[in-house]
């Protein structure tokens, strides 16, 4: 079956649980509990998707201003888009993964989800910011005038370095995500993730965010960095509005799978699902696209795949072993050549160039069209 096709099923767990569990449901929509967020908003009388929608990109924006003043305060912007943005935006696809557990298994829509959001990362929300305004990690040299000579000699051997390092990093980061693909790839060949897929997953992927601690802690000793006391006070307004934001998610994603006809339906749970998870990246990469930082851009788009494939995968694999359609392992390939294309580009041209913009923008029309409207 192609992962692609419908599952009209999600609608059924939904209606058991909901027999099973009555207290906990209202107004037809299934819930693991009753959080107050919920309780707060149904007393208020806005119980509404509209609701829930705007409050999860209000608490985005706001998320996006405390991750920039986080910069000021001491985070360079290779950890920022490594360690700290691809968990703001990948945990509700962990959230997911737990809420279809709890539906009973529905394994075509977590790996629906999971391809979707890293598609989407690496194709669109990569192409559309280089289209836009380029996604330079080494500035392209230009003429030093006569007062540029004796002012900015040195801060300027600072930058290239500083630009060379973000490009090594950002090597290391694709590479990761081009390894974890094809873990993933020689793992599912042959039709199945099973427990010890999952939990060999899981370890990979603990290895590598080990490594990219000690990588971020090496570089505040050498520099000497220290955190400021309005840098834990961010970090704490950024873990509250992750909590909004996905008790916001969690709420819609169940309002979703309760509708049973139309687009906008259980019948394509995975593919909605994995495009409102990826809001908050798309945010990310349209925002510091913006403010001309290719670095954060890369790497959030880059790390969040990170969570999705191998975590969500193997967290699933390890819960509920899962048979893997043939159409996913064309879609991880789909991965693997988007990851190798970046990885040229950084090394050929500094960055990602417009021309290679459009060649990921017509990628996703390509897998748009071929996994949902063919």
């Amino acid at each position: 079956m192609n992962i692609f096709t419908a599952r009209p099923e999600a609608a059924l767990h939904l209606d058991r649980r909901a027999r099973r569990n009555p207290g906990v449901y209202s107004a037809g929509v299934s819930r693991l509990t009753a959080p107050v967020l919920t309780e707060l908003i149904e007393s208020l009388g806005l119980t509404h998707p509209v609701t829930y929608a705007v409050l999860f990109l209000l608490v985005s924006f706001i998320t996006l201003w405390r991750l920039e003043a986080m910069l000021d305060e001491g985070l360079e912007g290779t950890a920022l888009g490594t360690l700290i943005t691809p968990y703001f935006s990948g945990l509700g696809n962990l959230l997911f993964v737990f809420i279809l557990v709890g539906h009973g298994g529905l394994a075509s829509e977590v790996l629906t989800n999971c391809l979707v959001n890293n598609v989407t990362n690496f194709t669109l929300l990569l192409g559309i910011p280089a289209l836009l305004w380029g996604l330079q990690i080494i500035p392209k040299s230009k003429g030093p005038t006569a007062k540029g000579k004796s002012k900015g000699k040195k801060s300027g051997a600072a930058a290239a370095a500083t630009a060379q390092i973000n490009r090594l990093s950002l090597w290391l980061t694709l590479g990761a995500a081009v390894f974890f693909s094809v873990a993933t790839w020689i793992m599912a060949k042959d039709g199945h993730l099973d427990r010890t897929d999952g939990l060999m997953l899981i370890v990979i992927f603990l290895f590598w965010q080990s490594f990219q601690v000690y990588d971020v802690a090496k570089h505040n000793v050498r520099q000497r960095v220290k955190f400021g006391f309005m840098f834990y006070v961010d970090a704490l307004v950024v873990l509250a509005c992750a909590w909004v934001m996905y008790e916001s998610i969690d709420w819609l994603v169940d309002w979703l799978a309760a509708q049973k006809s139309g687009f906008i339906s259980a019948a394509h749970l995975g593919w909605l699902s994995g495009w409102l998870m990826v809001m908050p990246n798309a945010l990310l990469a349209l925002y510091w696209g913006w403010k001309k930082r290719a670095d954060v851009v890369y790497t959030s788009q880059v790390g969040d795949g990170h969570v999705s494939i191998p975590l969500c995968l193997g967290v699933y694999a390890a819960l509920m072993p899962a048979t893997v359609p043939a159409t996913f392992l064309s879609g991880i390939l789909l991965l693997i050549g988007a990851g190798v294309l970046h990885a040229f580009c950084l090394l050929i041209f500094g960055g990602l160039p417009r021309w290679a913009g459009v060649i990921l923008v017509a990628a996703y029309a390509w897998f748009v069209w071929d996994g949902l409207l063919a």
